[in-house]
Formats: structure tokens, sequence, C-alpha cells
């Protein structure tokens, strides 16, 4: 079933609406989830606003076509209406964003209107609760010139046990480091200036206070600014995956590595933690 906008949604309405529906659900295994698919027509990207983003995560200013995580970003209030609906069984407040997929089919040209459609593809067990799988795609002139697929994880109890907060990998399932090619000091307002910049307002982003209500020790990073920030450093691709393995605290430092031969790239923290994993390029 499609609903059709005739604009983009009230972000942090739908953000309020989100929260409070979230106290009322109580996510299990099992549940089912609606068919909806949510279109907006003709939004284009404000100038002002996504030359904030490009400053904050790295790309060229005043380029010339939208960089390759950016319909994420203006699909955003799409989302949140999506997955803030009474329907879906899942609460809002909590959700962490643990892999992302972009492919760029075409040009996107800054100054182009595009059609945006949300919907979620599927609901899937984890270890640690559930995972939805959301689908965002932007077309131009008719055209599919750029799709994602993202997965949100909703801890709760399983079979295996308790929610749990994300862990570390052992040491001996560390995939091997690649060669460092920058370091970077992360702020301790960095997810609210994400937030500021994506709309992307996730309790979990913004203050250590909000953070420890979900189980984090304190505010941790926006999973799309480091995939963003990866691929600014990266350079150019028209397809890549990103997994979030393991929050980025705020404040606090990481270590990008790339191996641009196969497409590889990764963040790390200063005691070896794998943060982000990823490969840019066909295939990926």
């Amino acid at each position: 079933m499609s609903t059709v906008l005739d604009k983009s949604p009230v972000l942090m309405r739908e953000l309020a609406a989100g929260a409070v529906r979230s106290l009322r659900k109580r996510p299990s295994a099992g549940v089912s989830y609606p068919d909806t698919r949510l279109v907006l027509r003709e939004m284009r990207a404000d100038p002002a606003r996504l030359a904030r983003y490009a400053h904050l995560c790295g790309f060229p200013a005043m380029a010339r076509e939208l960089p390759l995580p950016y319909p994420h970003v203006l699909a955003f209030p799409l989302t949140m209406r999506l997955l803030g609906a009474r329907d879906f069984p899942l609460p809002l407040l909590g959700l962490v964003h643990t892999s992302v997929e972009l492919v760029r089919h075409a040009p996107l040209p800054v100054s182009e209107p595009y059609e945006l459609t949300v919907y979620v593809s599927g609901l899937a067990p984890h270890r640690r609760g559930t995972e939805a799988t959301v689908v965002t795609e932007a077309r131009r002139a008719g055209e599919l010139v750029w799709e994602s697929r993202s997965t949100y994880l909703s801890r709760h109890r399983t079979a295996d046990g308790p929610a749990s907060a994300p862990h570390p990998d052992p040491p001996d399932l560390l995939p091997a480091l690649l060669p460092v090619l920058a370091s970077w000091d992360l702020p301790g307002g960095l997810g609210r200036a994400y937030a500021a910049v994506s709309g992307d307002r996730n309790p979990i982003h913004l203050t250590r206070l909000t953070a420890r209500l979900f189980g984090f020790p304190r505010a941790i990073a926006h999973g799309m600014w480091t995939a963003a920030r990866c691929l600014a450093e990266y350079g150019d691709a028209d397809a890549v995956r990103v997994e979030f393995r393991a929050p980025v605290l705020l404040p606090g430092t990481v270590r990008y590595g790339a191996s641009p031969e196969d497409g590889r790239f990764e963040l790390r923290g200063r005691d070896g933690r794998v943060h982000v994993s990823g490969r840019a390029g066909e295939g990926a």
C-alpha cells in the first residue's frame, strides 16, 4: 500500500510522536510489520543544509552532485514516520542502526528534484533482539537513480537471554588491520552537530544522560556520520556496504584504515576495536 505525501513530514513532530508511541510498544520475536510505502515527490536538497552536512562529514564544498549518503538524509523524515507509526511493532526510541548499503545508479545533481520512497522489507531475529530492514529509493524523472538498505536493531530479551549492549569482538576474531591513513579526534558534541544537519535526534547520540537510558555509557556517534566520513576520506564510489560493528563513544579517537586495492575500509579505536567496517565499489 503506497501513501503519497505532498510535502516532507515535520521531523520533530514525527520524532515526538514516535517517542510517545514507543512507551506503549513491547518488542518481541515473530511480530509482523506493515506493508506501507511512503512516497514523497519533488524533494530537493536545501543548499545551506547540504553545505553544513558536507563540511561536517568532510565532503567537498559546492559539489554539483549529492554525496552518496545524502539521499538517506533527505528521506529521513519519511523513515521516522514509518518507524514511528502505530502499526510498526518496534519502538522508535533506542533503535540502533547496524548496517547500510548504498548504491548510485546514475548521477545525482544537487539542483534536481527527486521522488523518494521508503518501506520496510522485513523483520529478522537477532541475537540481541529484532532487526528491521528499511529500503529507501530515489527516482529522477521516473528512473531509479539511488537506493539503500538499512538495518535497525531493537534490543529486547530473546531466547538466548536478556538484551545487552554491543560488546567488542574477542581479539582472535578481529579482522586483519588495514593500513592506517588518518586519525580523527571526535568531540563530545559531534552527535548534536550531526543531528542538526541530518535531523536524526535519537537520544543515544545527544548526551551522556540520554544515552545511558538505553544502556550506553556515553553518547555515541551516528552510524551514518561514520559511514559518510569514511566515504569522504575514501573518495568517490557508486556502491558501498557498511557495518556498524561497535558504538563509537563520544568524545573519542578513531583511526581510519583502508585498502584501495579491494575497496575495504574501517574505523578502529585506540585499543584496536573495530567500530565500522565497509567495502566500496562494484559488488560491495
